[in-house]
């Protein structure tokens, strides 16, 4: 099936699940150059039922590379933060891909699948750029393939994830929490991989493009309740994991948002944008992201919203933010100066000329039982 379509005068692409999302009654949205849903029912209900029972999400626009060849581990680990060499085959790490002055171009998965063979999943906006960025620096004697075309991919996400893969594998283990495993099934090649963006246990499943609307249907078919992306952007608020494009930027850090964790400062050789960091953490972080909590009740917070200290001054903006289904309270993200960045601090969001009071408080909002 075809990823893309036209729209009035503009090429926007869809997802090998499109017609089933429509079919469906998803209200469908363009997000990142994709026709993608955002809701079948309700965003509450979509987030309650991965809070509470199991949800999936089409994640096919995504992009999957794979990274092949006699070097591909030490390639990647002068490209990337993390460190690949700690990984043994089958495991997985969240690691980020930087520009030469320390910004984030793309933070993204890698699974070593077996020696020499690694598997990567990608922002959707940024599928073209990172390949481009790859190969770019492309070492020799490695080998970079986009298979993104090929491949449906699906999140399914909740306390019960793990019951819906049984029924339809009831022979195939999953993986350990970040482990991935393939297996040949009715002469199909499948992907499991033990990651998620929501804060809950479960997986992100893979499966050929031509197959996909037939595994979206059997994980239904199995309880999962189909979710659209603002359920996603909620769920993954409430944990304070970062969305590329609005908390993650070209002109800001790793150790700025928070991720110096997946930052290896000691690895040999370094990578492209570590002296950067190392000077930043060697002179002290200028500004931080931070979780920023309403102190009672307000209008909903957004991204762009304009954040004010006690004075009145403008301080920043926010990059992300929402009412939280879970909390029912008014959570978001902004990137303060430290002086403003000490939990406990007070604030004023600006909301369409009111303001709201808010503190920063510990990441994340939300933490499972």
């Amino acid at each position: 099936m075809s990823r893309s379509l036209c729209a009035v005068s503009n090429t926007i692409n869809e997802t090998p699940l499109a017609s089933l999302h429509v079919e469906l009654g998803a209200k469908m949205v363009p997000f990142a150059g994709w026709n993608m849903p955002v809701q079948y029912t309700s965003i509450i209900d979509e987030h309650s039922a991965v809070r509470e029972d199991v949800g999936i999400f089409d994640i096919s626009h995504m992009g999957q590379f794979f990274v092949e060849g006699e070097g591909a581990e030490a390639w990647l680990n002068s490209l990337l933060t993390n460190n690949v060499g700690k990984l043994a085959v089958g495991e997985g790490q969240y690691t980020i891909m930087l520009n030469e002055q320390g910004g984030v171009i793309d933070d993204l998965i890698l699974y070593r699948e077996a020696e020499g063979r690694i598997f990567l999943v990608v922002n959707a906006s940024m599928i073209d750029e990172d390949f481009a960025w790859m190969n770019e620096h492309l070492a020799e004697g490695v080998v970079l393939r986009n298979e993104s075309d090929s491949w449906a991919a699906m999140a399914v996400q909740g306390p019960h994830a793990e019951q819906a893969f049984t029924k339809l594998f009831p022979d195939q283990a999953l993986p350990p929490r970040n482990g991935m495993a393939t297996w040949m099934h009715e002469g199909e090649l499948l992907m499991v991989c033990s990651t998620g963006y929501t804060g809950e246990d479960g997986y992100e499943f893979f499966a050929a493009s031509a197959s996909g609307i037939l595994w979206f249907q059997r994980f239904i078919d199995a309880g999962a309740k189909p979710c659209g992306l603002g359920a996603r952007d909620s769920l993954r608020l409430e944990v304070c994991y970062p969305l590329n494009g609005s908390d993650l930027s070209p002109t800001q850090t790793p150790l700025e948002a928070g991720l110096g964790f997946f930052c290896d400062l000691e690895k040999d050789g370094g990578f492209v944008g570590s002296e950067p960091l190392i000077k930043q953490k060697a002179e002290g972080l200028k500004q931080r992201l931070v979780a920023l909590k309403y102190t009672g009740r307000g209008a909903p917070p957004r991204a762009h919203y304009s954040v004010h200290n006690k004075e009145g001054g403008v301080i920043s903006e926010l990059t992300s933010g929402v009412l939280s289904p879970t909390l029912r309270e008014g959570i978001a993200l902004a990137y303060l100066p430290v002086e403003h960045a000490k939990l406990g601090t007070i604030v004023d969001i600006d909301v369409r000329g009111r303001r709201f009071e808010a503190k920063v408080v510990k990441k994340p909002f939300y933490k499972k039982a």
